[in-house]
C-alpha cells in the first residue's frame, strides 16, 4: 500500500477499507491534469524561492519521465496505490529522491483534486462544445441542401403542417445552439484556479496563487478556501448541460427511428450505423439511435447521483466527493460518444424526399391554408374552419387528398371556391408564402442560414 500519510496510524488499514477508499481504478485519468498542475505549483514555488531552481528542474524531469513510461506501457498504474497523486508522487521519490518530496510544498490533497478535477473537465467542456459545432455545421450544410424538400410537420405525431426539411432540421440547431452556448458560459464561470487553498484555510506559504493561475491558463484565483476545495457546482453544471444535450439528442434519435420505420421511410439509415437480427434476416434496426436515447436515462441518473451525494455535505471537504469521478466520467464519455456518433449517422442519413412530399400531401397538411383562402375571400375564420373540417371529413371518406376534388364539389362545401384554390393550397405555396422570421419559407429560411453561419463564426470562434 502506497500512501501520502501514516505517521499518525499504528496499525494497518483493513484491506477491504483500503479497497473501498482507493480512487486510483478510476482518478487514474487525471495523471496528465494532475501532471500539469504540479508543474505550475513547483514552478510558482520555485519563482517565488521556497524551492531552488535545482530542485525545480529535478522535479520537471521526474515528471516528465513518468509521463513518458506511462504512456509507453514501461510503467503501469497499479492498485498498490491509493490514487493518482500517490502514484505520481511515490514514483517521484523512487526516481530523484528527496527533492521529490518537496513538490508537495504548500499544497493538500485537496486542492490538488480540486484542482485535477477542475483542468480535466475545462478540457471535457472545449472537447464537448467542438463536437456540438461539428453538429451544427452538419446541420447547417443539410439545411442548405434541403431547403425545398417538402414534408409534413406534426403535432401530437399528427400531420399539421406543410414544411420543409431544412426547417425542421433548423429547430434542432437552435436546439443545440443553445448546448454550444451553454458550454461556453460553463467555461467561463468554472475557469478559477483552487490551487493554494490548501486543505480548507489556504497556507502559511507565501505562494502566489495568482501565477498559478495564469500559468494554467485560469482566469485567476477561487476567493474563498473552503469553497476551493468542497465546490462542485462546475461540474453539475457541466452534467446539466449534458443532460440537455442529450435529451436534445434523444429527441432527434426517436424522430430518426420513427421516420427509418417501414411505415415512414422518410430516410435510410447507412450500414455502418444499423444492425441486423439474428433470426430475422429481413432486419436492418436503428441500433445507433435507440442507444442515443437509451444512454440518455444513464446521463440523467449520473447528474441525479452527483446532486444527491452534495446536498448534505457540510463544509469543507468530505470523502463523499470522491464520488464525483465516477458519475462525472460516465456523463462525460457516454455525451461524447452519443454526440460523435449520432452527428455521424446524420451525415450519412439518406433523405426519401419523395416518400417526405407524398406524406405532406396526403396528410392534409394544407388544411389551415384551405381555411385562409376561404378567410381571405371574406368567409369569417370559425366558418372556414368548419367548411374545411368538413371537407376533410368527406376527403377521407373519398380517400383523396383535397387538391384532388373539383371545384363543382368544393363549390358544394361553399361558393367562396374559386380556380385559384389548386395554387393556394399546393404545398409550394403552403410553404412558400410563409416569410416571417422563423418561418419555414425559402427566403426566411435563406436569412436564418445566414445569421447561423454568423453565429458560427462570430460566437464559436
Amino acid at each position: 500500500m502506497a500512501q501520502l500519510w501514516g505517521g499518525r496510524f499504528k496499525g494497518k488499514t483493513d484491506q477491504l477499507a483500503w479497497d473501498f477508499n482507493a480512487s486510483i481504478s478510476f482518478d487514474k485519468r487525471l495523471l496528465e491534469a494532475d501532471v500539469r498542475g504540479s508543474r505550475a505549483h513547483v514552478e510558482m514555488l520555485a519563482k517565488k524561492g521556497i524551492i531552488t531552481n535545482e530542485d525545480k528542474e529535478a522535479i520537471f524531469k521526474g515528471l516528465d519521465s513518468i509521463m513518458a513510461d506511462v504512456e509507453s506501457g514501461k510503467l503501469v498504474i497499479t492498485t498498490e496505490y491509493e490514487d493518482v497523486h500517490s502514484f505520481i508522487e511515490a514514483n517521484l521519490i523512487d526516481r530523484i529522491g528527496d527533492a521529490g518530496k518537496k513538490m508537495h510544498t504548500g499544497r493538500s490533497r485537496n486542492d490538488q483534486v480540486a484542482l485535477d478535477m477542475r483542468l480535466y473537465t475545462r478540457d471535457k467542456v472545449e472537447e464537448t462544445q467542438e463536437l456540438i459545432i461539428d453538429m451544427l455545421k452538419t446541420l447547417l450544410d443539410l439545411q442548405k441542401e434541403h431547403l425545398d424538400t417538402y414534408m409534413p410537420g406534426f403535432t401530437h405525431l399528427q400531420k399539421a403542417q406543410p414544411l420543409t426539411l431544412a426547417h425542421h432540421l433548423g429547430a434542432y440547431f437552435e436546439m443545440f445552439k443553445r448546448d454550444a452556448l451553454r458550454m461556453k458560459d460553463i467555461y467561463k464561470r468554472m475557469n478559477y484556479c483552487p490551487l493554494g487553498a490548501g486543505a480548507l484555510a489556504g497556507t502559511t506559504y507565501d505562494l502566489d496563487r495568482e501565477y498559478t493561475a495564469q500559468l494554467l491558463g485560469f482566469e485567476g484565483p477561487t476567493l474563498n478556501s473552503m469553497d476551493s476545495v468542497s465546490d462542485r457546482d462546475y461540474l453539475l453544471e457541466f452534467m446539466s448541460a449534458l443532460s440537455i444535450m442529450q435529451m436534445h439528442l434523444s429527441r432527434f434519435a426517436e424522430e430518426v427511428i420513427i421516420w427509418n420505420s417501414n411505415e415512414y421511410q422518410f430516410v435510410t439509415i447507412d450500414d455502418a450505423y444499423s444492425t441486423g437480427s439474428s433470426i430475422m434476416p429481413q432486419k436492418k434496426n436503428p441500433d445507433i439511435a435507440e442507444l442515443v436515447r437509451g444512454k440518455t436515462g444513464r446521463i440523467y441518473g449520473d447528474l441525479m447521483s452527483l446532486l444527491t451525494t452534495m446536498k448534505g455535505i457540510p463544509l469543507a471537504y468530505n470523502k463523499d466527493m470522491q464520488e464525483d469521478k465516477e458519475v462525472a466520467f460516465d456523463a462525460m464519455d457516454n455525451a461524447m460518444n452519443c454526440l460523435i456518433l449520432f452527428t455521424d449517422m446524420l451525415r450519412t442519413l439518406k433523405f426519401n424526399k419523395d416518400a417526405m412530399q407524398k406524406s405532406a400531401v396526403n396528410g392534409f397538411t394544407n388544411a389551415t391554408d384551405a381555411a385562409d383562402y376561404l378567410v381571405v375571400k371574406g368567409v369569417p375564420f370559425r366558418d372556414a374552419h368548419s367548411v374545411i373540417g368538413q371537407i376533410v371529413l368527406h376527403c377521407i371518406e373519398k380517400d383523396c387528398a383535397i387538391d384532388e376534388l373539383d371545384l363543382e364539389t368544393l363549390k358544394k362545401f361553399d361558393p367562396h371556391f374559386d380556380n385559384d384554390i389548386y395554387d393556394a393550397i399546393s404545398l409550394k405555396t403552403c410553404v412558400e408564402k410563409r416569410l416571417t422570421v422563423g418561418a419555414p419559407g425559402i427566403g426566411a429560411m435563406e436569412k436564418v442560414i445566414a445569421e447561423n453561419e454568423k453565429f458560427l463564426l462570430d460566437e464559436m470562434a
